[in-house]
Formats: C-alpha cells, structure tokens, sequence
C-alpha cells in the first residue's frame, strides 16, 4: 500500500528534520518547503498530498498565506503551527480553515497522534470527493483528474468546471450558472470564457471530450454513465 505524502513547511531546517523524522518513523512520506511560495509550488505540482504542516512565520509567503492559497482549492487537511499562543491568532486560523493549531515547543510524538487522528476522520470524507462516470475520475481531495486511469493536467478553472460538469452530469448547466458556481458572482468577464475553458478541457480529455454537449443557445451538459 502506498504510503501517505504529508508536505511539511518550515524556514528552520533542524525542525523540519524532527518533524519529518518522527512521520516518517510512523511510514508516511514526507515532502519539505523551507517557504511558503515553495510550498504552494510543491502542493499543486504533487497532487496527491493528504496532509500539510504549516508554519505560521515564513519568509516569501507567511503560513497564512499559504492557507488561503491551498483553502482556494482543496480540502485537505492542515496543521498550524506557531510560536505564538495568542487567541487571535488561533481564531484567525480556525477562521481560514485550518484543522489543528500547534503552538511550539511541541512533542513530536503528539504531533504524529494528531496527524493520525486528522487522517482517521477525514478518510471517508475524502473517500467520498472522489466523483467517477463515463471512464472519468475526479478526485477533489487531491485534485487530480485520471480518464481510463491516466492522469490528465488540467488546469485550476477546467478542474473545477469539469468537476461541476461530474456533479450535474445529465443536466442542462446554462453559461450563466456555470460562471456563477466556477467563476463566482464577483467575476465580470465575458461568458465567452467558458465556451474558450470548455474547448481546452474537451481537448485536454481526448475522446471523453465528446461527453461534454453543447446546448445551443443555453450551455453545457455532461452525458455519462457511471
């Protein structure tokens, strides 16, 4: 069984070392950034991560930053951890979504109690954003797309077009509706984009691009079986 990739981000080497010494003791796979823009470079570049380790104080990209980066498009689990104690700062990191806050010195060895406590709860969670149909595989956790088992690169708005696509498979989606939930309401562009997106993800698909009709006059609908 493949182990699981866990992404630990810190700007001090000695921590990451202890941290990444203890999981990987427990045999998970664990992958370093030493700043916050290469941890959002390496998250989106792995696909499959189940679980990051955050520090707050970062150069190049603060903890929070990084948060709200990966929160924009997966769900996966994340662990904060601080040299701070103030309540604020907990809250703020509740707020943006974050599992688990950490305040330094901490034991490793809780640490790793809490890494297999979050993946324990969030396992049927993530079980269950995986979305299959037609030889299609999505899988929102990790944000990969496989079509008769092969990954496909997509990019961030042609995954999450296709995963609405999976989701309302057999129903007519006007070009206002899919804006709407892919775009959101703040964006002011042209509904032409999602004509442009939806020929470079039909492209990106090869044959399964031909699951994607288009309803003149209206939108888009997805015909799969599942």
């Amino acid at each position: 069984m493949d182990r699981l990739k866990i992404l630990v981000v810190d700007d001090e080497s000695r921590m990451r070392k202890l941290v990444k010494d203890f999981l990987v003791k427990s045999d998970y796979e664990v992958i370093e950034a030493e700043d916050g823009a290469k941890a959002v470079e390496l998250f989106f570049a792995q696909k499959d991560i189940r679980l990051v380790i955050l520090d707050v104080m970062m150069p190049k990209m603060d903890g929070w930053e990084v948060c709200r980066e990966i929160r924009s498009y997966s769900k996966v689990p994340i662990i904060m951890l601080t040299a701070k104690s103030d309540e604020r700062d907990e809250l703020q990191g509740f707020g943006l979504g974050v599992d688990e806050y950490i305040g330094k010195p901490f034991s490793p060895k809780i640490l790793v109690a809490r890494v297999e406590a979050i993946l324990r709860r969030t396992g049927n969670m993530q079980a269950e954003e995986i979305i299959a149909a037609g030889g299609i595989e999505l899988n929102k956790s990790a944000h990969m797309v496989k079509i008769d088992g092969r990954v496909i690169e997509l990019s961030y708005k042609e995954f999450e077009l296709l995963a609405f696509f999976m989701e309302n498979r057999g129903i007519a989606l006007s070009r206002e509706k899919i804006l709407n939930h892919v775009w959101n309401y703040d964006y002011f562009g042209d509904a032409r984009t999602i004509d442009t997106h939806v020929k470079k993800l039909r492209s990106k698909m090869g044959d399964k691009g031909e699951l994607i009709k288009t309803i003149w006059g209206m939108g888009y609908k997805l015909e799969a079986e599942t």
